[in-house]
């Protein structure tokens, strides 16, 4: 009988891992296509994944709380749909580990260490084993990377030094293989490099905290942990810089207040001003596309789509960000419905994978919380993420033909955080000004 194998999906650009927090199904069970099979979390939202086709679950490989890389194997489904046949996935692996115990067992220890004198290789003696890799490394390597650090004997302290290519630095096939050459050649040793390592590494270690009689200890939910190792992870890739400037929104508020009755009656949806913000920012995108990209490596990818993550509080305090696809080419109505549909679905826990992938930059609305100013950390892999404070009344001076007045205006800040990598402090000034000027500019005589 025919099986076909569930893998771990790749529910995000970032995202190179989730957790199984629940199964809806048992080894035996007879499952239809679309029956959900098991719940998967990651720091942006938890999905239930459907079956994609027909079967009995034969075997189920990752238990619930199972951390798994995306791609690896999760369960065995098989097509043939015979209880018989559902007890002959298990045997075959364990058939397998038998032989390969026996054969393990049954090699003279002379022998291996003459195999160790031919090749020139040795076991490492420092370091931790690199088949523990996923329960003592925060980094992600691939079972070809971690075949061939074990292969060349590299420990995972000598592995968690090798600089990666990929996404987030994640090491690739080439990049080991050079690392491993250059070891052989001489032109690095893995001793200076993880001499380095450790010496960073120490000093990132956080100080000890001490515990009160009166205390409280609160345990971090799952996705308070992943946030936390999200953010301090961007805040390692991206050389942060933060710029700000302060916007006249006068006119865009005296519309708004106008007009907010009329355009919920004609349209059936509540007008805030984040849609506003968001129209603004995708113009300034179109205008500026090196913000709107992503790095990988030595290469930067520029994005063909505008798609805008807007963050959302969640009522368990937590955030997600759900994204506008395709926001340059929306109006200000279909980025309204879009962003009232997502924002209602994220604080009820309804949003689907696609609403929350694919965003190359992100809007955090500090305002909401009457707060003026804020300096936000970069969602990777975007480059670049706005943040929007609070609109006040203030005196300002204004220029007019008579000469300069005092008047009442609305004003706001507005701080954008990018990366310095690849946005230089004249791209991201430009890009932010040409925020402002297009709020500041807002056409107050524009039609509902």
């Amino acid at each position: 009988m025919s099986n076909f194998q569930i893998v771990m999906p790749k529910l995000g650009e970032s995202i190179q891992e989730g957790t199984i927090t629940k199964w809806f199904v048992k080894e035996g069970d007879t499952v239809e296509e679309d029956t959900n099979l098991f719940e998967v979390a990651t720091d942006k939202v938890d999905s239930e994944i459907p079956s994609p086709v027909d079967g009995v679950i034969a075997r189920i490989l990752f238990p619930e709380g199972s951390l798994v890389p995306v791609g690896e194997v999760l369960a065995i489904i098989n097509m043939g749909g015979e209880e018989s046949s559902t007890e002959e996935p298990s045997e075959k692996p364990a058939e397998k580990d038998t032989e390969k115990e026996e054969k393990t067992s049954s090699e003279k220890p002379a022998d291996k260490e003459n195999e160790k004198e031919e090749t020139g290789k040795s076991e490492p003696v420092e370091g931790k084993n690199i088949e523990n890799v996923r329960e003592t490394s925060t980094r992600f390597y691939s079972p070809l990377v971690r075949n061939i650090a074990k292969q060349e004997n590299i420990s995972l302290d000598e592995l968690e030094t090798i600089k990666g290519s990929g996404a987030n630095e994640r090491v690739q096939k080439n990049d080991i293989l050079e690392y491993i050459q250059n070891r052989k050649s001489g032109k690095s040793t893995p001793e200076t490099k993880t001499e380095s390592a450790t010496a960073t590494r120490k000093t990132m270690t956080p100080p000890a905290v001490s515990v009160g009689s009166g205390d409280q200890i609160i345990e971090m939910d799952r996705v308070r942990k992943l946030i936390a190792d999200h953010m301090v992870m961007s805040k390692q890739v991206s050389a942060h810089v933060t710029a700000v400037v302060e916007a006249d929104v006068t006119e865009l508020v005296i519309w708004r207040n106008k007009n907010k009755e009329a355009f919920e009656k004609k349209y059936g949806e509540k007008i805030t001003f984040m849609p506003i913000f968001t129209e603004a920012v995708a113009a300034a995108l179109a205008e500026f596309p090196m913000v709107n990209s992503s790095v990988d490596g030595d290469r930067i990818i520029l994005k063909k789509d505008i798609n805008i993550g807007i963050a959302v509080a969640k009522p368990d305090g937590n955030l997600i960000v759900p994204v506008i696809k395709n926001a340059e080419q929306k109006n200000l109505v279909g980025i309204t419905k879009d962003l009232n549909r997502l924002a209602n679905a994220a604080r009820n826990n309804k949003l689907a994978i696609e609403e929350i992938q694919g965003g190359t930059f992100t809007i955090t609305n500090f305002g909401s919380f009457r707060n003026l100013i804020g300096t936000p950390i970069i969602n990777q892999p975007q480059v670049a993420i706005l943040a929007t404070g609070s609109i006040e009344k203030k005196p300002a001076v204004l220029e007019t033909p008579t000469g300069d007045v005092i008047a009442i205006r609305h004003l706001m800040f507005l701080s954008l955080s990018y990366d310095h990598r690849i946005v230089d402090g004249a791209l991201g000034g430009a890009f932010l000004r040409k925020i402002a000027d297009n709020l500041e500019q807002f056409d107050i005589n524009r039609l509902v």
